[in-house]
């Protein structure tokens, strides 16, 4: 997003954080009746036209939002749409891209109240690993032949009862409502979304053999100094990386396996 559309949902999360930072707002809920109104606005193109017109003013825009929305979800709800549309926005779609992250960090921020969020963000990068080596279930996920309620009955035999509400919630959201994404995509966008809540940066590492809790905390506060912010270690073993460590930060990768020491002594003898 760029222009106005950023400036937009800047002022949309900012609205998001200092509802749900009242104790008496079920921040579920919230998130299931945005997650609603994504669905509503990416099926009705005609509709987000209207609700993001330049030319139509932003009080009116408000007020038709409300007349649709009144009803059928919530009062906070219904306060935090009409507050998007009152915004500009450069685009239609960034309205509805942006409902669709206030969704998902309103059951994000569901999952901090509970204190679950590190497990969250640690199932998220799990299943995601899963998914990546497992052809069968990949394609399963992602087959447009598939009801969305078969997808979701499948995705509730493997989560349910083993990773939070919330990480289910929020998978079942993304395989069912891909919109247009990659489910790898999906996933990244969750993971960086859940850090996002604690201002941290996600880094992928990983190790031939399991670092020690000793380990994990001095390559945290290695990273954390090295980008002047908190670091999530989301973790993985793979013995094909031989020895050594690779951390892959955004799209920076820092490595220093003994794999991919041997792999540049190859390439030199081979130049």
């Amino acid at each position: 997003m760029n222009g106005a559309s950023r400036e937009a949902l800047a002022a949309a999360r900012e609205s998001l954080d200092a509802l749900t930072d009242n104790t008496s707002v079920d921040a579920a809920k919230l998130a299931g009746e945005l997650a609603s109104v994504t669905a509503l606005l990416d099926r009705e193109v005609s509709l987000r036209r209207v609700l993001t017109d330049p030319a139509q003013a932003g009080e009116a825009k408000a007020e038709l939002a409300q007349r649709l929305l009144g009803g059928q979800v919530g009062g906070e709800t219904t306060d935090v749409v009409s507050g998007m549309v009152r915004s500009r926005w450069s685009r239609s779609r960034d309205l509805v891209d942006s409902v669709e992250e206030l969704a998902n960090t309103a059951d994000l921020t569901a999952a901090q109240k509970a204190g679950a969020l590190d497990d969250v963000e640690d199932e998220l990068f799990r299943f995601g690993r899963i998914v990546s080596s497992s052809t069968e279930l990949r394609s399963a996920l992602t087959d447009k032949a598939a009801t969305a309620s078969a997808k979701s009955e499948l995705l509730r035999s493997l989560l349910g009862g083993k990773a939070n509400a919330v990480t289910e919630r929020l998978v079942v959201r993304l395989v069912t409502q891909p919109r247009g994404r990659s489910l790898e995509a999906g996933l990244e966008s969750l993971s960086k979304l859940a850090a996002a809540r604690r201002d941290r940066m996600v880094a992928v590492v990983t190790t031939a053999v399991p670092l020690s809790d000793q380990q994990k905390q001095r390559l945290g506060a290695v990273l954390a100094k090295l980008y002047g912010r908190q670091m999530h270690l989301n973790l993985d073993v793979d013995p094909a990386v031989l020895g050594g460590i690779s951390v892959q930060v955004g799209d920076e990768v820092i490595n220093g396996t003994i794999a991919e020491r041997l792999d540049e002594a190859s390439r030199r003898l081979a130049g």
